[in-house]
């Protein structure tokens, strides 16, 4: 087992100081990637922001508003050479979490449907589609639509 294997992940709340390696993994993840001015105008507007660490390495964020008892997922990544290892699915319920203790009832959320990586994982954490946005997201050809997903998150008190 290598050294970065070895050590665990952490979440931290995401600073400005973080953002030029989350706007990299963001950009290495995504076609039409946030900028570093979406994350700052998200930490600004006080959005749970959040980033996981390994060996004090930006590896992941999640970005998540929150109004009244609704929380919604804007945004989350892992760096693609740490996918696979379960840190996503940490980062979503480290999200939810959080949302839940802050009173969020509800979470929701918008994804690729050509995205089945994170499909499967918002289904297998009881995600369920309520909806469709079409020509939602920027694609190579055009806009894609986006799946709505909802879930009821459990009372945190």
């Amino acid at each position: 087992m290598n050294g970065v294997a070895a050590l665990a992940v952490e979440f931290f709340p995401m600073a400005v100081a973080d953002l030029e390696a989350v706007t990299a993994v963001e950009a290495s993840l995504q076609d039409f990637p946030w900028t570093r001015g979406n994350f700052a105008d998200s930490l600004h507007a006080g959005y749970s922001a959040w980033i996981a660490s390994i060996g004090g390495e930006v590896i992941g964020f999640s970005v998540v508003m929150q109004v009244l008892d609704e929380a919604h997922l804007l945004n989350i990544g892992i760096a693609s050479q740490h996918q696979g290892r379960g840190f996503g699915a940490r980062l979503l319920r480290q999200a939810m979490t959080n949302a839940a203790q802050n009173g969020a009832h509800w979470m929701f959320l918008e994804v690729r449907p050509g995205n089945a990586r994170a499909v499967a994982l918002y289904r297998h954490f009881g995600f369920h589609e309520i909806g469709r946005r079409k020509d939602y997201y920027p694609a190579r050809q055009g806009r894609e639509d986006a799946l709505v997903f909802q879930k009821e998150l459990p009372a945190c008190r």
